[in-house]
């Protein structure tokens, strides 16, 4: 009955439509195409703007990650508010973008294996293929952190709306991100003339190095893995592209986000801008507070030139304690309040969120080599001081000196993950070290009564379970 009323409304809107013309026989449609996911992606440009669709899932004014890292990763012990109280939609939205980023990244790979690209040079193919199979590993590689094994939804799956898919495991979803990494390191550029943004040779040995390190340590813990790192990481950094910025506070200035130190990240401009700055300001500078970070984290961090590079803990003199900060007694991560006073006024962002940057790189070589040696070479020691060192303003401080080779591997270890801590804070990093490290109660102390061995995982989403039998939920977590 419905279906005939709504055919009866549809008629009389036609005869209608007809009226306002005079005649219904001057409406003729000739079409001259249709597009679809089949045909469309015919040109380098449009495979090009299923990538810019797939990374505007991941990084938008008001979406993706852009600001939302910490309501994804807060359980971490940087982030103030997280309890450790992991609800059952906890990571819906990051499920939700990365799956929305591979369905575009996949329609871009499928025309090109299918042949679309015709009269079109092999060798911008080949670029195209590569940065398609860069981006779907870096994809894949943030949800198998998050999510444990996946569906691994490729160029070459049946549509998942008709046909049902089930996860994949850790091991299987870690091969393919293998895989499309290594396949983007034969086929990008060591760099893109005036295209800063776009994924190069050095960023997918960076990523895939650390792939390669979460191999190494949990839930995988296979520990052939740190030997690769290892290499990768040693690669990039013997490459004389990248190296460490002299100065501390120009990593996160926005006229440095595309320096000598920033591998890959998470782009904005002036046509496609980031979140407002006043998301990570407190209240009494006009801010909306939500850059909020756990007190203790402060309060442990060193003396150095890099706490004021990277926190926000006092105001003209005023430490966060005291009532002139009120009602926001909190530090705030000054990472991403770098912006003139006019930019700030005007809620314009153009900020970067690096996702790997060669500090990390040094870090994760000093890992790996150290596990893979059964305690530290000097190799090693050098590239974790070389982050200590710019991390105290280049100058000697006693107080937080430079490592040495006669520490055991252990106490190395330790220190290379707290100086990872220190480095990488508020970069969506903390939470995948926590976790691959086995140390979440240890570290977020605090709320060791709220933690279990299932909130390692994250839940898979009740709608996505509701709608794919197939699926299975992670261990603690309801099932619909």
């Amino acid at each position: 009955m419905r279906k005939q009323i709504i055919r009866s409304i549809i008629y009389f809107f036609f005869l209608f439509l007809c009226a306002a013309v005079s005649s219904c026989k001057k409406l003729v449609e000739r079409p001259i195409s249709i597009n679809t996911p089949d045909n469309y992606y015919n040109t380098p440009g449009q495979i090009e703007s299923a990538y810019a669709a797939a990374m505007n899932e991941l990084y938008n004014e008001w979406g993706g990650y852009n600001g939302a890292g910490n309501d994804i990763f807060i359980n971490d012990d940087q982030y103030y508010g997280g309890d450790l109280n992991i609800t059952s939609s906890h990571g819906d939205n990051a499920w939700a973008m990365h799956y929305g980023a591979l369905l575009n990244i996949n329609m871009a790979l499928k025309a090109i294996k299918n042949g679309n690209l015709t009269a079109v040079n092999s060798d911008v193919i080949n670029q195209l293929e590569g940065q398609g199979r860069f981006l779907r590993a870096y994809n894949y590689f943030m949800l198998v952190r998050m999510f444990g094994g996946v569906p691994l939804l490729t160029e070459d799956s049946p549509d998942p709306v008709t046909e049902q898919i089930g996860r994949s495991s850790i091991a299987e979803t870690y091969a393919l991100i293998e895989s499309d990494f290594t396949d983007a390191i034969a086929k990008l550029p060591d760099s893109w003339s005036g295209k800063p943004g776009k994924p190069t040779k050095g960023a997918a040995k960076s990523l895939l190095a650390k792939a390669y390190l979460t191999m190494a340590t949990a839930p995988m813990n296979e520990t052939a893995n740190y030997a690769k790192a290892a290499a990768l990481a040693a690669e990039v950094m013997q490459s004389g592209i990248y190296r460490l910025e002299t100065d501390v506070n120009d990593v996160f200035q926005d006229s440095h986000k595309y320096g000598p130190e920033i591998i890959w990240s998470l782009n904005a401009n002036d046509v496609d801008r980031a979140t407002d700055h006043h998301t990570y300001a407190p209240d009494f500078l006009g801010g909306w507070s939500g850059g909020r970070v756990e007190p203790a984290f402060e309060q442990n961090f060193p003396v150095q030139s890099r706490k004021k590079a990277y926190l926000f803990y006092e105001y003209n003199g005023l430490p966060y304690t005291d009532p002139a900060w009120s009602p926001d007694n909190y530090p705030f991560i000054q990472k991403y309040l770098n912006v003139s006073a006019e930019d700030f006024s005007r809620g314009k962002s153009i900020m970067n969120i690096p996702i790997i940057r060669f500090a990390d790189v040094l870090l994760i070589y000093a890992e790996a080599k150290n596990k893979m040696n059964g305690g530290p070479t000097q190799d090693a020691v050098d590239a974790i001081n070389l982050v200590r060192h710019r991390a105290n303003g280049n100058v000697s401080n006693p107080a937080y000196p430079d490592l040495a080779v006669a520490m055991t591997e252990e106490a190395f270890d330790e220190a290379v993950i707290q100086e990872r801590s220190l480095e990488l804070c508020f970069e969506m990093d903390r939470w995948f070290d926590m976790v691959r490290k086995r140390i979440v109660r240890e570290k977020n102390s605090t709320y060791a009564q709220n933690f279990t061995e299932d909130d390692y995982l994250f839940p898979i989403p009740e709608l996505d379970l509701r709608l794919n039998g197939k699926l299975v939920q992670n261990p603690g977590y309801p099932s619909p």
